[in-house]
């Protein structure tokens, strides 16, 4: 990551779908003496949390897809399994809020596949590394990873910092863009219902 230049990294953070959409995103600035992890050594470094909610995703996202091919007759287990999950989601839920630091709390104002832009009162310098984690309510998940400041822009009375990953799982990646295409997919639901009742 640190070998392209910043245009480089601006052009792969754009490479990525984003949404504009408010999720909470704890970032702790790295200290001098740390560095970030390589690829190994991110699951070294995540709290247990995150290890166990990703890989409790991974196994729902490979159960319920075998019950698509059954037809009507998997229909009431489907419905079961899904509110089975459901239930463990909001207990994971409630175990991933407990690492959310409230004094590194931001909002983020976009997030997609290759980074997050969070609204921030004070600036930071850009090429500023720090530990990321990024709360997907809606998804009952959380992603640990780390990032680097590529933008920092004054925007009226905040700051507008975008973060590109320097260091994250595939599979946390993965469900960073399923989750922002969910979110515009609700947003276009919403959008249209209100259209149809605006006329």
């Amino acid at each position: 990551m640190s070998k392209l230049s910043l245009y480089e990294k601006k052009a792969q953070f754009d490479e990525y779908f984003s949404i504009a959409s408010g999720i909470n995103v704890n970032v702790r600035p790295l200290k001098d003496n740390e560095t970030v992890p390589d690829e190994e050594g991110i699951e070294g470094a995540m709290p247990y949390a995150f290890r166990i909610a990703s890989e409790m995703a991974t196994i729902e996202a490979q159960a319920i897809r075998p019950l698509r091919n059954l037809g009507d007759h998997a229909e009431s287990l489907a419905d079961f399994l899904n509110h089975q999950s459901r239930k463990i989601d909001l207990m994971m839920s409630f175990v991933l809020h407990q690492q959310d630091e409230e004094a590194q709390r931001y909002r983020s104002v976009k997030y997609g596949g290759g980074g997050v832009i969070i609204e921030s009162a004070s600036p930071l310098d850009i090429g500023t590394t720090a530990e990321l984690k990024l709360f997907l309510d809606a998804e009952a998940a959380a992603i640990f990873c780390y990032g680097e400041v590529i933008t920092c822009e004054s925007v009226e009375d905040s700051y507008h910092i975008a973060f590109i990953f320097s260091a994250i799982r595939e599979q946390d990646q993965e469900l960073l863009v399923r989750a922002s295409l969910h979110v515009q997919t609700q947003q276009l639901r919403k959008r249209a219902k209100e259209k149809k009742s605006g006329s």
